[in-house]
């Protein structure tokens, strides 16, 4: 009988334990499940701005080439070997500089022989007017002679301008280029010598779809550069062509630009914009604030977060210190076992107290301060909002719909966000600005 209470017992405790064991486990795991369930995510940092209506300027964007105004590959016009070469790369010449010379030895002795020929029968002109004028001559022989004589003549200048095309002068004032011939070279009419280019003044040829063309005029601003963020080039529009192609429905503008130190190269690829009247009161954020998806453009705008729905109960404290203080003049036990303490128990240095409490009175304050500080900033969270882009101008987009003055809207940090989280505010740095500007303020 003792040995069945042994084991009765030993199994008891054995399923006790067991009880035990599976009650913690439950338990521990409810536990994990209602931490994690009401577990708050930390706060994410990230950079705001403050939307605001502000000026905007419109302009209309392309791209282009840049071609000088003068401009052109020079030829000769007559074959022959080349004598002479009387430039170098990137020399600036002036209108009507020799810069070629060709054999022309040739030309210039037939040239000689042609004016000896033209002297001989300019002679016999005048002796057969001579004749006339004395009524010895005939008119057929005036005449012969004076065929002879311009005949000759005109020989000359066509001897002359064989002899000019030997040489090869710029049509204009500007800068050559690399010679594309050497001393000694044949060169066939047509064969390419080198560039001239007028580097003083540019025109950029570019192209716009036909919906812009209404916004478009002569004389126009027109700003280019290497990137939209670097327009350092300020001109006009010179020309707009009264025809659409058909093909892509675009329309050729041709504009002009100073280049007085030369930064321009004929060929070279451009942004450029070219600037419509000022719009006021138009809403804009860094293009960095929005995010593109399947379902369209958004961007999440800081609010104060909502209080939450238990946070009225918890001022009932008072009232437990009131039912406190109650209870215990309610019982007059202690009061009476108080009064029969020793009189040296009464007598006990009570100032000492005060002083210590006072001094550590004085030292939270510092402590308190921060808990404080922390209960004046107010919790922030984001929420998404889908809005309807317009224009775009210098890093920053038009917003036609969706936003309104005084919006916080997040402008860095949009990855790791969702709706509803709670953020934390810091503008030390700004994306909308390069890196260099922040470092230099």
């Amino acid at each position: 009988m003792k040995r069945f209470f042994i084991i009765a017992g030993f199994l008891l405790l054995l399923a006790l334990v067991c009880v035990g064991i599976v009650g913690f486990n439950f338990m521990r795991d409810a536990g994990i499940k209602q931490f994690f369930a009401t577990m708050k995510p930390p706060a994410a940092t990230v950079s705001t701005v403050i939307v605001k209506p502000a000026e905007w300027t419109p302009g209309v964007e392309a791209i282009g080439t840049v071609n000088a105004v003068r401009g052109v590959d020079l030829t000769v016009e007559t074959s022959g070997i080349v004598k002479d070469i009387l430039f170098h790369a990137n020399q600036k010449v002036a209108a009507d500089a020799v810069l070629l010379q060709l054999d022309d030895a040739v030309e210039k002795a037939d040239l000689v022989a042609q004016k000896a020929q033209a002297a001989s029968d300019q002679a016999a002109l005048t002796r057969a007017i001579e004749l006339q004028r004395r009524g010895v001559g005939t008119d057929a022989t005036l005449d012969a002679a004076r065929a002879a004589a311009d005949a000759s003549a005109a020989q000359v200048n066509k001897m002359q301008a064989v002899l000019d095309q030997k040489q090869l002068s710029a049509p204009f004032g500007g800068t050559v280029g690399i010679p594309k011939i050497d001393v000694g070279q044949y060169l066939a009419p047509g064969n390419s010598v080198v560039t001239i280019q007028d580097l003083d003044t540019m025109r950029v040829d570019f192209t716009v779809p036909e919906q812009q063309l209404p916004l478009l005029k002569i004389g126009q601003t027109v700003k280019l550069g290497g990137s939209l963020a670097d327009m350092t080039f300020a001109g006009s529009i010179r020309g707009i062509d009264p025809k659409i192609d058909p093909a892509s429905r675009l329309v050729s503008i041709r504009g002009e630009v100073a280049n007085p130190e030369g930064k321009l190269t004929p060929g070279q690829f451009v942004q450029i914009r070219v600037e419509l009247p000022q719009e006021n009161n138009v809403i804009s954020v860094p293009q960095t604030a929005v995010t593109t998806s399947l379902y369209g453009d958004y961007v999440f705008v800081v609010e104060p977060a909502k209080p939450a729905g238990g946070a009225a109960a918890a001022p009932a404290k008072p009232d437990e210190h009131k039912a406190g203080a109650d209870k215990a003049a309610g019982d007059p036990a202690k009061p009476q076992a108080d009064a029969t303490k020793p009189a040296d128990d009464a007598a006990k240095p009570a100032d000492a107290k005060p002083a210590d409490k006072a001094s550590g009175d004085a030292a939270k304050p510092a402590d308190a301060a921060k808990p404080s500080e922390a209960a004046q900033q107010p919790a922030l969270t984001i929420s998404q909002v889908f809005v309807k882009l317009g224009r775009r101008n210098n890093g920053m987009v038009e917003i036609a719909e969706g936003l309104k003055d005084g919006d916080q809207v997040v402008t860095a940090g949009q990855n790791r966000l969702f709706n509803g989280m709670s953020v934390a505010v810091d503008n030390t740095i700004d994306p909308s600005k390069s890196a260099n500007k922040q470092v230099q303020q």
